[in-house]
């Protein structure tokens, strides 16, 4: 039978935790996904009961009710349960990173490992608590899907790519220069992020959260935090709130100027890279001088925010943001009506609507295909229930579409930033972490910039971690770029790609 324990009081941002049956979680997914719901996350946990060892699936869903996450206790002799890829795709891959890291095993699920590459062996799971032996010598034959006929071959490109990028494997099958499938294996790096949060303090764990994946520092450093206030009781003050309001905003801008740029270079208009680079680099020095960081790694901590904001540097920041505003509508209408960018963007990549919900894709990429999740709007937190946060869709879904996104949501950024400056709240930026209940459990959902940033968090006795678990919106866009590269040809790939802008470094715990 099931339990189910409300762990927030807002009704505008609910979040419930219950424990079921394999079977009943079966058919609450397929309630979820009838009423329009999302899977969030899925991931698996050993843990110690007494004297023996217990395993327990979680999965997060979200419906316009607000987020449940599910516990389900599995038999520890051979933990199995039902497979949901059926009822949400982006289960797939979820359900074989658990399997990878943690031996829990979906019935009837895909058998293909996802995370190992070899790099244990197969009988060994990095997330339970056994000595994890050395690696063997053997290869890792992973079984991609070939595609046959008249004039089919296959391009491998990775995992090692040019300059900085992180390693991925893109296989494409094409006819000629048009794509037939695109399949990516991705997961080469084994970090080992959810293994290191075990060793770690909730307080010392925020810097590893704002590592996760760079670009989304904000976004995990606050989704982690407010994880860490709900298993410790804790309630940052409002000026706290709305200062990381501000930083996520600001990063959320970082990364739209940085992509417009760089998509402008893939469309062959390097007019638009220096522009935008331009824009990016004064956002990014006024942070330095404003916030101490460019990047913001460590603005955000457990009960408030590392950093203030003095009050003779608002005068420039709202300057800042009158300028980049008007700078950022004038570049909109210039690749609006610059015809050769427009023929790079429109048509290219397109993923529908229809397509887009079956895959579950959601953030930005979801939002230029007609898919209306942001955090920010359907549950809303502080202080964006006070703020109002305009929603951005486009319906369209190919390259321009999600360009045209990024314009909608810098311009919004900069309209919220100047709201976070004007009515900034007076009084103190921290408060004190009380220690945690040993078990207790806390969860964060942020809107980052690329989308949904989820964070499942246990503690431990000592105020140390138990089991962290964070999740980047990729997991689930990762599976849309391979269908929305159907078509195309192969030297637009890039373009797509860049559209999309998937991180590998949050795909890759």
């Amino acid at each position: 039978m099931s339990a189910e324990t409300q762990l927030t009081a807002n009704p505008m941002h609910a979040m419930r935790r219950s424990t079921m049956q394999g079977d009943e979680l079966f058919a609450l997914c397929n309630r979820f996904a009838a009423n329009g719901g999302r899977l969030v996350s899925l991931w698996a946990t050993e843990r110690q009961a007494g004297a023996e060892l217990e395993y327990v699936l979680s999965v997060a869903l979200q419906d316009a009710g607000g987020m449940q996450v599910v516990e389900v206790f599995l038999d520890s002799a051979q933990p199995e349960y039902p497979d949901l890829s059926g009822i949400f795709l982006a289960a797939d891959r979820l359900q074989r990173a658990a399997f990878d890291l943690a031996g829990v095993r979906a019935i009837g699920g895909g058998e293909r490992r996802w995370l190992r590459h070899a790099a244990w062996p197969a009988d060994a799971f990095p997330l339970r608590h056994a000595p994890m032996p050395a690696p063997g010598e053997s290869s890792d034959d992973y079984p991609f899907v070939r595609v046959a006929g008249d004039g089919v071959h296959e391009i491998p490109v990775g995992p090692v790519h040019a300059g900085i990028i992180e390693p991925g494997h893109f296989r494409f099958s094409v006819v000629g220069e048009k794509v037939l499938r695109l399949e990516e294996r991705l997961g080469y790096v084994h970090k080992g992020i959810e293994k290191r949060f075990e060793s770690l303090t909730l307080e010392q764990g925020v810097k590893l959260a704002a590592r996760i994946s760079g670009d989304s520092a904000v976004a995990f450093s606050w989704a982690y935090c407010m994880a860490v206030e709900q298993v410790a009781n804790c309630l940052p003050p409002r000026r706290a709130l709305w200062l990381r309001a501000l930083f996520l905003e600001r990063e959320r801008l970082a990364n739209h100027l940085g992509d417009l740029g760089a998509l402008g270079n893939d469309a062959g208009f390097a007019f638009g890279l220096s522009q935008f680079s331009r824009l990016k680099e004064d956002l990014l020095r006024m942070n330095a001088r404003a916030f101490g960081g460019r990047y913001l790694f460590d603005a955000v901590v457990p009960g408030g925010v590392a950093v203030d904001l003095a009050p003779m540097d608002v005068p420039d920041l709202m300057m800042e943001m009158d300028t980049l505003g008007g700078e950022v509508a004038l570049l909109h209408g210039i690749y609006d009506n610059h015809a050769g960018v427009q023929d790079r963007f429109v048509g290219a990549g397109e993923l529908r609507p229809e397509l887009a919900t079956r895959l579950g894709i959601i953030g930005l990429a979801g939002r230029g295909s007609g898919q209306n999740w942001d955090l920010r709007c359907d549950l809303p937190q502080a202080p964006y229930d006070e703020l109002g946060a305009n929603r951005v869709i486009r319906t369209q879904g190919d390259v321009a579409a999600r360009v045209g996104v990024r314009f909608d949501e810098a311009l919004e950024s900069i309209r919220l930033c100047k709201r976070l400056l004007a009515d900034l709240p007076e009084g103190p930026i921290s408060a004190p972490v009380i220690k945690a209940t040993d078990g207790a459990s806390g969860y964060g959902h942020v809107e980052g910039w690329r989308g949904p940033v989820f964070v499942a968090l246990t503690a431990a006795t000592g105020n140390r971690i138990a089991r962290c678990h964070p999740h980047d919106p990729s997991w689930h866009n990762w599976p849309a770029l391979e269908h929305a590269v159907i078509g195309n040809i192969v030297p637009d790939f890039p373009l797509i790609n860049k559209s999309f802008n998937l991180t590998y470094s949050g795909h890759d715990l």
